[in-house]
Parts: C-alpha cells; sequence; structure tokens
C-alpha cells in the first residue's frame, strides 16, 4: 500500500514539474527544431527593430513573418495572435493583396484550432478581398467545406474543387494540405483506401518538405493501424526512424520509438514495445528533452502498473530523479522560453510606445491639417479678394478705355455737322445730301464697332476708307488718298486696334493737307515685318511746325488732348491684352515737308 502511494505521490510530483506543453513550447536540441527556434528569435528581432522605427510596412512583414514561424512550428494559438497584427498593419496601408493573403492564413490557423465560426468568416473574407476569381472560389471552398462538417459527402465536392484549382495556380503546399484534407474527410467516410490514396497524393507535392512528410507517412501508419494492418504500420515507422537516425533527427527518432511501442503493444509484442519506450526515454534524457522523456516514462509507468511490477517502476523513478539535475539543465527549453518571453516584453512594450507615437502623430497631423486648411482658406479668401480686386481694377480699366474712345467722337461728329452746315450755306445740296449719306453709314459703322477693343483688319479699312472718302468729299481740292494692304495679311482674321487709326489720319487732312495751296496726297499702308503690322500715314502737308504756328490755343489745346488720348488708349490696350502697340510722329526732314505717323502692333489673329 505504501509502495503504491508513493508512486502516486511520484506521478503527481512528475505532472507538477513537467505540465503538458503544446508543441510550440517544446525546443528539441537537433538541428532542424533548434533553426526553427532561430528563425523564431529572428523574426522576433527584427519586428522589434521595425518596432522601433515605427516603419508600418516593415512592422506587417514582420507580424506575418513571425506568425508563418510560428505555424511551421506547429503553434497555432502564438500564429493566429501575430496573423491578426499583421492583418491590422496591412489594413492601415490599405494592401488589399497582403490582406487577402494573410486572412486566409489566420482562416488556417482557426481551422487548425477547431475555431471553425471565426476560421469560416475569415475564408469567406479571404474571398470577398481576392481579386483572381480562382482563389476565390477556393477561399469560398474552404469556408463552405467548414459550414458542412456533419456532412462529409457535402465536403468532399468542395475539397475536389479546390485540389484542382490549386493545381491549376501550381500552389504545391497547398495541394499536398488539400490532398491531407480529402484524405480525412474519406476517414470520416469510412473509405480507408481512397484515405491512403490521398496521404500519398499528399506525399508528392510534399517531397520538399521533409517535416511535412513525416507527418503524412505517420498517419498513413496511423489508418493501417486502425485497419489492423499492424505490419504496414510498423514497417512505416521503422523506415522513418531508420531516416531519423541518418539526419540525426532525434526529435523524430524519440517519436517514432514510441509509436513503434504503441504498435508493439496492440500486436501483444511486449518486449519490443518496452525495449522501444526505454530507447525513447534514454534517448530523452540524453538530449534534454524533458516533455519526450515524461510522455515515454508515463507510459512504462502506466504498463508497469497494469501489470503489477511496482520494483520496475520505483527503479525508473530512481533513475528519473538521479538525473533529474541533468535534465534540467540540458533541456534547453526552459532557457529559450524565457529568452523569447523577454523578447515578447519587449515586442509589447514596443508596441505600446508605437501606439502612443501613432497616437501623438495623429494628433499632429490633425493640427497640421487644421492649420493647412487654415492657410489654405486664407490663401482662398486672398485670392478671391485680389481677384475681385483685378476684376474690378480690369473693368475700370475697360470702362476708361471705352470713355477715351467715345471721348473722340464728338469733336468728330461736330466737324461733320460743320460740313454739312457749309454744303448747306453754299447751297450745294447735292454735295450735303451726299456728305449726310456716307457720315451716316461711317456713324453706322462706328456705332456697332463703338464697344469692342479691337476689329477685323478689313471692316477697320472699310471704315477708314468711309471716312477718307467723307473727308475727300469736303476737301476735293486738298489732297487726294490711298490705302495699301500687304498681301501676306489675312484681313479677315488679323485684328486690329479700334478707333486708333482714325484720329491720325483726321490730324493729317486737318492740320496739314488743308493749309496746302495745291493738292496734296495721303498714304495710309499697313505692312507686315517680323510678325508685326506697321501702319504708315505719310502725308506731305505743312509738316508739324507750320502747323502749330498756324494753330489757334483752342486747337492746340485740341490737339494735345487727342494725342494724349491716343497714347492713354495704347498704354490701356497694352495693360490689358498685354501687348506691345506704340505709335510715334515724326516731321520730314529737307525740302520734302509733310508728317509721318508710324503705329506698329503684334500680328493678333484672335480676340
Amino acid at each position: 500500500m505504501k509502495r503504491h502511494l508513493l508512486i502516486g505521490f511520484s506521478l503527481l510530483f512528475l505532472v507538477l514539474m513537467f505540465p503538458q506543453r503544446t508543441i510550440a513550447q517544446e525546443l528539441p536540441v537537433q538541428k532542424s527544431e533548434k533553426s526553427k527556434q532561430v528563425k523564431i528569435s529572428k523574426a522576433a528581432d527584427d519586428l522589434s527593430k521595425s518596432l522601433d522605427e515605427n516603419d508600418e510596412a516593415k512592422i506587417a512583414q514582420n507580424y506575418e513573418r513571425l506568425a508563418n514561424e510560428f505555424l511551421n512550428k506547429g503553434d497555432n494559438a502564438k500564429a493566429e495572435e501575430y496573423f491578426k497584427r499583421a492583418l491590422n498593419s496591412y489594413t492601415k496601408l490599405k494592401l488589399t493583396e497582403d490582406k487577402t493573403r494573410v486572412t486566409r492564413s489566420l482562416a488556417k490557423t482557426q481551422e487548425n484550432q477547431k475555431n471553425f465560426d471565426s476560421a469560416i468568416k475569415n475564408y469567406e473574407v479571404a474571398g470577398s478581398l481576392a481579386k483572381d476569381v480562382s482563389e476565390e472560389k477556393i477561399n469560398l471552398n474552404d469556408a463552405n467545406r467548414l459550414k458542412n462538417q456533419s456532412d462529409p459527402v457535402s465536403q468532399k465536392g468542395y475539397v475536389d474543387s479546390n485540389i484542382e484549382l490549386l493545381k491549376k495556380e501550381k500552389k504545391s503546399e497547398e495541394v499536398t494540405d488539400a490532398y491531407v484534407q480529402k484524405a480525412q474527410n474519406s476517414l470520416d467516410l469510412k473509405d480507408k483506401k481512397v484515405a491512403i490514396e490521398s496521404y500519398k497524393k499528399a506525399l508528392v507535392y510534399a517531397k520538399d518538405k521533409p517535416e511535412a512528410v513525416i507527418k503524412i507517412k505517420n498517419e498513413i501508419a496511423k489508418v493501417y493501424a486502425e485497419d489492423n494492418q499492424f505490419d504496414k504500420a510498423v514497417s512505416i515507422n521503422e523506415k522513418l526512424l531508420a531516416e531519423a537516425k541518418i539526419n540525426k533527427d532525434y526529435t523524430t527518432e524519440i517519436k517514432q520509438l514510441q509509436s513503434l511501442a504503441s504498435l508493439y503493444f496492440q500486436k501483444s509484442e511486449t518486449e519490443k514495445a518496452i525495449s522501444s519506450l526505454k530507447e525513447a526515454y534514454d534517448l530523452s534524457f540524453q538530449k534534454g528533452n524533458s516533455a519526450e522523456a515524461k510522455k515515454s516514462l508515463s507510459s512504462l509507468i502506466k504498463y508497469y502498473k497494469t501489470k503489477g511490477e511496482d520494483k520496475e517502476s520505483m527503479a525508473l523513478y530512481e533513475q528519473f530523479f538521479e538525473n533529474f539535475e541533468k535534465l534540467i539543465h540540458s533541456d534547453t527549453t526552459l532557457i529559450d522560453a524565457k529568452t523569447f518571453q523577454i523578447t515578447e516584453d519587449k515586442i509589447r512594450q514596443l508596441e505600446k510606445e508605437k501606439t502612443l507615437k501613432d497616437e501623438l502623430i495623429s494628433k499632429k497631423n490633425t493640427f497640421n491639417y487644421f492649420l493647412i486648411g487654415s492657410v489654405v482658406l486664407l490663401l482662398f479668401l486672398f485670392s478671391f479678394i485680389s481677384k475681385a480686386l483685378y476684376s474690378i481694377r480690369i473693368k475700370n480699366k475697360e470702362i476708361a478705355l471705352q470713355s477715351l474712345r467715345r471721348e473722340m467722337n464728338p469733336h468728330f461728329i461736330f466737324n461733320s455737322l460743320n460740313s454739312v452746315n457749309q454744303f448747306i450755306s453754299e447751297n450745294k445740296e447735292l454735295e450735303a445730301n451726299k456728305y449726310l449719306t456716307s457720315y451716316s453709314n461711317l456713324m453706322r459703322n462706328m456705332m456697332e464697332n463703338s464697344n469692342k477693343d479691337f476689329i477685323s483688319l478689313d471692316k477697320e479699312v472699310e471704315q477708314l476708307k468711309k471716312y477718307l472718302d467723307l473727308e475727300h468729299l469736303r476737301f476735293e481740292d486738298k489732297f487726294n488718298f490711298e490705302i495699301i494692304v500687304n498681301d501676306s495679311l489675312d484681313t479677315e482674321r488679323v485684328f486690329v486696334p479700334n478707333m486708333i487709326i482714325q484720329p491720325h489720319l483726321e490730324n493729317s487732312i486737318w492740320h496739314g493737307l488743308r493749309y496746302l495751296d495745291q493738292k496734296g496726297f495721303l498714304s495710309l499702308r499697313f505692312d507686315f515685318k517680323n510678325g508685326k503690322i506697321i501702319v504708315t500715314i505719310d502725308d506731305n502737308g505743312i509738316g508739324l511746325t507750320k502747323s502749330r504756328e498756324l494753330k489757334t490755343t483752342n486747337q492746340k489745346i485740341y490737339e494735345s488732348r487727342g494725342l494724349n488720348n491716343t497714347k492713354e488708349r495704347i498704354d490701356l490696350l497694352n495693360e490689358l491684352y498685354k501687348k506691345e502697340i506704340s505709335f510715334k510722329i515724326s516731321e520730314k526732314e529737307g525740302a520734302e515737308k509733310g508728317t509721318v505717323v508710324e503705329i506698329v502692333f503684334p500680328l493678333i489673329d484672335k480676340i
């Protein structure tokens, strides 16, 4: 009785000292398992750096990378945790393709943990995010497969559909998983033959993944064992054991010894079973794998207990306690777990700091946006006010231009009416009628164009010819005239300033030609040179000097005002339309008398 109590107490002690660990917490010393832990540590370190740098893109990538390392190690809970964080980062970055990929990975980890509701939801989300039709169908097939867990027949269709789609997409790893799903579905349908065939097809696609190959072969061995084909199951485990020894894959070697022991017990080959368990137990101790040592020890004690062989149980306990300290020191699981826990604590702290940074950046950005918005609003108001003031200034200039243009009309009208009065007083009714007819046509043209700053050259020439005809009718014996337009000018498309030329023609006639004793000549030319239109008014009148001597004070004031009017209108046209219009008046030198006016303005073919 005391012996049994001692055994019970020892078992309780072992359970407390060595609780069951998930696969993620087991860290065997062989190269493949050590490599996994190195990759996890490297991924965690890189994640810490990216968090410290607050680089969201790298953070997302490292979360996903760390999640995949945990998934490869078999720790689905940790994988799920980091996939969710990766998903949050990719969502912030608005990277749809990455979100789709991570959402599917998240669904897989949840399915592995039997969290089917969450897995279904994420498969559906991944399908809705997918840009590719095949990818969408694959995710929806997985969602529907999980929805029909109680109906293996319906599940079969979804699994087969995915196998074909994944083959077309050449996704070998996922094809492997799909064939494993098909095998499990076949087992649910009690079709062990198809299950084994599916596992073997999965092996073809998993040939580059040694760990996946071992796992699938073990599943095949289990199917054979369940079907009481123990020899086939043993054969598979023995081959895996031999390969593990060659590759020095100690964890696989231990597990295969344990599996063989289970098969030997089922075959009633007790000695072989005990031998395999002891070998597994010794190897676990040797390699510092406390989890597997406990598992092997528990199996041995369970067997001895059923047989009532307490002596052998106590011998195992004594051996265990003798080597207990050595086992603890050689088991790197505790050290590595503690090291990773420190790294994880650092990650959590950096995440908190990042959250604070993001909040500060968000507040700063909000303030900046408010500030920028205020500046933009002020600029808009300033622009609006400036535009309004500019429009008012332009409008004032346009009004001034119209006012100056109209200022020229009263004098012309006054002179014209004097001419009519003169014809009537001299009883020249025919001339008066003819003059009035021409005058009315000219006035109609002038009124039609009175609100225009520029008119086409053909209309200007027509208007000026009517004016000269009118003046020639009055001063027939004083001058003849000509109007010459360069053939290179398209008179219908070229535009000239309105009412700029006429005042100079009027000055030539009234202040130069009409004082001649003989008949004078007035020439008006439109030439095109160096991209500019040159208007030349040439008369052989008495000239500027003689004209000033003959003028009354009022005439001098009017002439000065007329020249200033023309200059002001040209300045306003240059300001309003950004043109380079200019004019100059010069007196002929030498024996020939007269005046030359030259007006220059750029070629204007559209207003």
